[in-house]
């Protein structure tokens, strides 16, 4: 088995959404994910503690981008547009590999109450990064936690159209993640 080949960490990620997919998450070990990936379970453990974690891969560029992104929005951008930018920022780094994932991920984590759990916690993660983000901007609170919200809400819906259109789509994430931004928009006004 390959120790330090490059591309482990993407292929570990890789292996265990398809072994989850097919085994389901509990019956999968990391001994089987480190086999798939092709290479050793101490590989493994250099780049996640657990299997969990797996599903936790990149969270953290994640959150990093989204408080990039709205840090360096324009001054005096509102809240919203300001969360436009961290999601355009965070668009970019999602690719086909990204694209081709989700759907066997969503199957996964549909069938596990754990990954479930972990998908929320991500979730409430990525919010609170935005939420902080805008705050050091100088936004109240309350505004903050509402516009990091409908941040994250407009990430899972547009993330979740664009993984639909397969392999063969070219259209990118942040065409999606925008457009599911600007319906929130307008939801939310009409919520008086």
């Amino acid at each position: 088995m390959a120790r330090w080949e490059p591309g482990a960490r993407e292929r570990l990620v890789v292996a265990a959404v398809d072994l989850f997919t097919e085994r389901g998450y509990d019956a999968t070990t990391v001994a089987q994910i480190a086999e798939r990936a092709g290479v050793t379970k101490s590989t493994f453990f250099r780049y996640f503690p657990d299997k969990r974690d797996l599903l936790a891969a990149g969270q953290e560029t994640l959150s990093r981008l989204l408080v990039e992104g709205i840090a360096e929005a324009p001054e005096g951008a509102s809240p919203l547009t300001a969360v436009a930018a961290g999601l355009e920022r965070v668009s970019g780094a999602m690719g086909p590999v990204n694209r081709e994932l989700a759907p066997r991920l969503k199957a996964a984590v549909a069938a596990s109450a754990e990954l479930q759990e972990r998908e929320a916690l991500k979730g409430a993660s990525l919010a609170a990064a935005a939420t902080q983000a805008l705050i050091d901007r100088g936004v109240p609170d309350p505004i903050a936690t509402v516009a990091g919200e409908l941040g994250v809400l407009a990430f899972k819906r547009g993330f979740a159209v664009w993984s639909e259109g397969g392999r063969e789509a070219t259209d990118e994430l942040a065409v999606h993640t925008s457009a599911a931004l600007d319906e929130l928009r307008v939801a939310t006004a009409s919520l008086d």
